[in-house]
């Protein structure tokens, strides 16, 4: 009788749980890209961690890395994706502290490329500095405009943001990342590196973008574009460029152990 009891109570219990989880409609594509993105990102973890244990030495604090940003923002993931569910609202406060742990994460896989070449702390320093001045000062021009919207708060703080991308940018193509790519003398290390760069050159330039279509900035503004789909937009570009960092990272390493090899 007890035994019958407990069942009929967990029947109840799991009734209730699934009662509450909202509807999501068919044509919901933002709603699935965070399911999506969940998973893609905490599936790439598992590739991470699993495959750090069958490249060299050197490679591992890399794969480890790479494994760091995918679950960080696979646990995010996990909690955007139940806000926007619940509110229907952007989680630009979850969002932010995504990026706030993984962006800078994702810059340390600059230094670690190039420390076999020299790297010196102070250019993992500048980078993490780069990406928090872009980061802070972008959650500040969107999370504190004005009611409606203010051309000038989301530009003053708009432009603060970008001098950090375009530090980082510098670094990469033309700076010290690049010229310390070169001097390795590993082939894999300057094309990871090449590819990293396009990542930051083409895959980040959809957070300025959406950015700027939030009201007050220069798209929303000027072409009246809407931050309706932003997250849509996001939630992509957050996948690819995280997933492909790691992947970059896994394709030097193993391409380097086949180099030695030979």
């Amino acid at each position: 009788m007890f035994n019958v009891a407990l069942n009929l109570l967990n029947i109840t219990i799991m009734s209730n749980l699934l009662l509450d989880i909202p509807l999501m409609a068919a044509d919901d594509y933002v709603g699935f890209t965070f399911f999506i993105g969940y998973m893609a990102m905490m599936g790439a973890s598992v590739f991470f961690f699993f495959e750090r244990g069958t490249v060299e030495g050197k490679w591992k604090t890399s794969l480890l890395v790479s494994g760091l940003i995918t679950f960080i923002a696979a646990v995010h993931y996990y909690y955007m994706r139940d806000y926007y569910m619940t509110h229907g609202e952007s989680p630009t406060f979850f969002r932010y502290i995504d990026w706030t742990l993984t962006v800078p994460l994702m810059c340390v896989e600059f230094y670690l490329l190039t420390k076999a070449a020299g790297a010196k702390l102070s250019l993992l320093w500048k980078l993490i500095g780069a990406s928090v001045l872009m980061l802070v000062a972008g959650y500040i021009g969107e999370a504190f405009n004005p009611e409606g919207g203010s051309t000038t708060h989301s530009v003053v703080w708009g432009v603060i943001s970008t001098v950090g991308y375009v530090y980082i940018l510098y670094t990469a193509w033309k700076g010290e990342v690049k010229e310390l790519a070169e001097k390795s003398d590993n082939p894999q290390v300057v094309k990871g590196v090449n590819i990293m760069a396009w990542f930051v050159l083409v895959g980040w330039a959809i957070y300025p973008i959406g950015y700027m279509c939030m009201p007050g900035g220069w798209l929303n503004v000027g072409l009246g574009w809407d931050a309706s789909n932003v997250d849509l937009f996001y939630n992509i570009a957050d996948a690819i460029n995280k997933i492909g960092f790691g992947l970059v990272v896994y394709s030097v390493a193993v391409s380097s152990k086949k180099t030695v090899s030979a």
